[in-house]
C-alpha cells in the first residue's frame, strides 16, 4: 500500500491507538480480506456474471468464498452435497460440521466426502461420526488404512477437489478447503494472525450449470460404494474435450500437434472433472489454449512443476509476442514446492517471462487467463500429483467480462509481490541452483 494512503488513513481518524494501527499496517501487508466488516486489503468481490444459459459465475477471494458457501447451505432445502480433501476439526471446520448436523436433523439429504489422508487425525474422523449419527452420508475417500477399503487400496491417488452444491442451483468450486487458514475469522472466530492465512481463489456458481458439478459429485460417490473406475468428464456443458491419446507418461511430448484443440462456447462454462490416469484431458486443453494465444497469458498457481512441454509452450508463446506473467509463491506449505518451481525460472526469464512471487502469506490458489477471453479455476495444480494421480475438478469460463475480473484479481496480487528479475536470478548462490535442478529431476515423485 503505497505511503500516502497510509499517512491520509492516520491523519482522517487523529490520534490512532498503536494496536490499531499495527493491525491496519499488518492486514494491509499481507493483501487479504480475512473477516468481514475488518479494514482489508482493498479487494472487493465482483459482481455476477451472467452467461448464455442464464448461469451466474462469481469470483471469490479468501475467506469470503466458504462464507458464501456457508450460507447457501444455511438456506438449503432439499439437498448439500460436500467433497473436500482437508476438513481440519477447528473452528471452521466445527461451524461447517454443526451447520450441516442442523440440516440433516431438518430432514435435508447431507452427502459429505472426504479424503482420509486430507483428514488423517482421530479427532477429525471423530467429526465425522457426529455427522453420521445426525443422518448426514458420509463417505470417506480411499482409506489410509489398507483394512478399511472397500474395494483396491490406493493409497496415492487422492480425491483433491473442493465442492460445494447446495439444491442442485448452487455450488462452489476453487483451492479452498475448510479449515481456519482459509476462511480466517469470515464463518468463525478464531486466533490465527493474517500472516498466517492462506491466500485463495474460488468460483462460485448459480443456475443451470450446477448440475455439472453434481454429476461430478455423483460419479464419484458411485465409485466409492459400488468400486469399478470413477467416470472422467469429457463433454460438460459448453466444454468439448478430444480424447487424450495413448502414450509415454508425461514430460514426453505426445501432445504436440497430434490432438484437435478443446472447444469452449462463448458465454460459457465448461467443468473438467479429472481422474487418476496418464492420459489426463486437462493436458490437452491447457496445452492448446496456450498454443492457440495471441496476446497474453496470466496464470496463478500454488504448486508448479510440470512436464517440459508446457514450460516449452509458455516459452514459445512469449517469444512470438504474447505476454506471460506468471505468478507463484514466495513460500508454501511444501517448502519443496517452491524451490520445484524455481528450477524453471532461468529457462522462463532468459524467454521473457514475467514471474513474479506473492509475498507474507502462502498462495494456494490455481487460475489462468489466456487471451482476456478465458479464465480456469479450480483445485489444479500444475504438478505431476494434480495430473496423474488426483482427483481434481476445474471450471473454464469463456467469457470476457469474467476473465477481466480474475485479471484484476491478478494485478491485485501484484501489489504485494516481488518480480524476479533475469540479472538478478542469475547470480543466485551456487546451492539453490544444485537444489533446484536437484528437485527438478524428481518433480515426478511430488
Amino acid at each position: 500500500m503505497p505511503g500516502s494512503r497510509i499517512s491520509n488513513f492516520i491523519a482522517s481518524r487523529g490520534s490512532m491507538p498503536r494496536k490499531l494501527l499495527s493491525k491496519f499496517l499488518r492486514e494491509r501487508r499481507v493483501g487479504l480480506n480475512y473477516a468481514p466488516g475488518h479494514v482489508d486489503d482493498g479487494w472487493a468481490t465482483p459482481p455476477p456474471v451472467t452467461l448464455a444459459d442464464g448461469s451466474t459465475v462469481q469470483l471469490m477471494k479468501d475467506g469470503e468464498s466458504l462464507k458464501h458457501a456457508y450460507d447457501a447451505i444455511s438456506a438449503a432445502k432439499s439437498r448439500v452435497c460436500l467433497e473436500f480433501y482437508i476438513w481440519d476439526n477447528d473452528a471452521t471446520g466445527r461451524a461447517f460440521a454443526e451447520l450441516l448436523e442442523k440440516k440433516a436433523r431438518e430432514g435435508v439429504r447431507v452427502y459429505v466426502m472426504y479424503d482420509s489422508f486430507g483428514v488423517i487425525t482421530g479427532n477429525d474422523r471423530t467429526m465425522f461420526q457426529q455427522l453420521r449419527r445426525a443422518g448426514a452420508h458420509v463417505s470417506e475417500f480411499h482409506p489410509i488404512r489398507p483394512w478399511e477399503s472397500n474395494f483396491a487400496w490406493k493409497p496415492y491417488c487422492r480425491d483433491h477437489r473442493k465442492v460445494v452444491v447446495v439444491d442442485d442451483h448452487y455450488a462452489m468450486i476453487g483451492g479452498h478447503n475448510i479449515a481456519d487458514a482459509y476462511a480466517g475469522s469470515w464463518v468463525a472466530a478464531n486466533d490465527l494472525q493474517p500472516n498466517q492465512l492462506w491466500r485463495d481463489t474460488a468460483l462460485a456458481v448459480t443456475g443451470p450449470a450446477t448440475r455439472h458439478f453434481l454429476w461430478s459429485f455423483v460419479r464419484t460417490w458411485r465409485y466409492l460404494h459400488h468400486g469399478g473406475r470413477i467416470v472422467r468428464a469429457m463433454h460438460v456443458g459448453g466444454l468439448r474435450l478430444p480424447e487424450s491419446p495413448k502414450g509415454p507418461r508425461v514430460g514426453k511430448a505426445k501432445f504436440r500437434n497430434s490432438t484437435p484443440g478443446p472447444a469452449l462456447e462463448p458465454q460459457s462454462l465448461g467443468v473438467l472433472a479429472t481422474v487418476p490416469t496418464l492420459a489426463s484431458p486437462l493436458r490437452p486443453l491447457l496445452h492448446n489454449l496456450i498454443r492457440r494465444s495471441t496476446s497474453n497469458i496470466r496464470m496463478t498457481m500454488a504448486y508448479f512443476a510440470p512436464d517440459d512441454e508446457l514450460i516449452g509452450e509458455l516459452c514459445a508463446a512469449a517469444g512470438r509476442g504474447v505476454k506471460v506473467q506468471l505468478m507463484f509463491g514466495a513460500k508454501s506449505d511444501l517448502p519443496i514446492m517452491v524451490t520445484a518451481a524455481r528450477a524453471f525460472y532461468e529457462r522462463l526469464l532468459c524467454n521473457k517471462v514475467e514471474i513474479y512471487e506473492r509475498q507474507h502469506v502462502i498462495l494456494h490458489a490455481k487460475s489462468i487467463t489466456v487471451d482476456d477471453e478465458t479464465a480456469i479455476i479450480g483445485s489444479t495444480n500444475l504438478d505431476y500429483r494434480s495430473i496423474e494421480f488426483n482427483c481434481e475438478i476445474s471450471a473454464a469460463v469463456r467469457s470476457p467480462e469474467f476473465a477481466a475480473q480474475v485479471n484484476a484479481l491478478f494485478d491485485h496480487d501484484v501489489k504485494y509481490a516481488r518480480r524476479i528479475l533475469h540479472d538478478a536470478w542469475r547470480h543466485r548462490h551456487w546451492r539453490d541452483k544444485f537444489m533446484q535442478f536437484a528437485i527438478s529431476r524428481v518433480r515426478y515423485l511430488l
